[in-house]
């Protein structure tokens, strides 16, 4: 899984700073499930909240979208369509449902698994489980998100 794994996160459109998954361990047409460590570096760790530092709902939400539905899209348009070149093409947050019901800390690794609900129309619809090392749900949901061409 590690070449495709590699191949799937050398196309996330972010950032050094802002790219939640360390790797992928299961990508087939109906899902992926990944993997995602929290240093403790981050830079929201810092002040929320001091003393107790926690990660934020949005990062959670986040960490799964890319996981679970960014990482989904470049396989499904790599093997399915033969796209290679992702450049032009933009991820684009559009609906969350998510239940918050544990927190993370710094250190914590999470794994986002996510099932296919639909894709059609540039649109993805996810159900999400985060679960972290004791295999406790961290939070789960639904979540979707459109692709753009740029």
């Amino acid at each position: 899984m590690s070449k495709i794994s590699d191949d799937i996160i050398s196309h996330l459109p972010f950032g050094e700073g802002f790219t939640f998954v360390d790797n992928i361990t299961r990508v087939d047409l109906e899902g992926v499930v990944g993997q995602y460590t929290f240093s403790g570096n981050e830079f929201f760790f810092k002040d929320h909240f001091p003393g107790k530092p926690t990660a934020p709902g949005s990062i959670m939400i986040e960490v799964a979208g890319q996981i679970g539905v960014v990482c989904y899209f470049i396989y499904y348009m790599m093997t399915e369509k033969g796209i290679t070149d992702f450049s032009k093409m933009k991820p684009v947050f559009s609906e969350s449902q998510i239940l918050f019901l544990k927190p993370i800390f710094p250190g914590d690794t999470v794994t986002v698994k996510s099932k296919k609900i639909y894709f059609r129309l540039k649109k993805m619809k996810c159900y999400i489980e985060m679960t972290n090392k004791q295999d406790d749900v961290v939070c789960k949901g639904h979540l979707s998100g459109i692709y753009l061409q740029a």
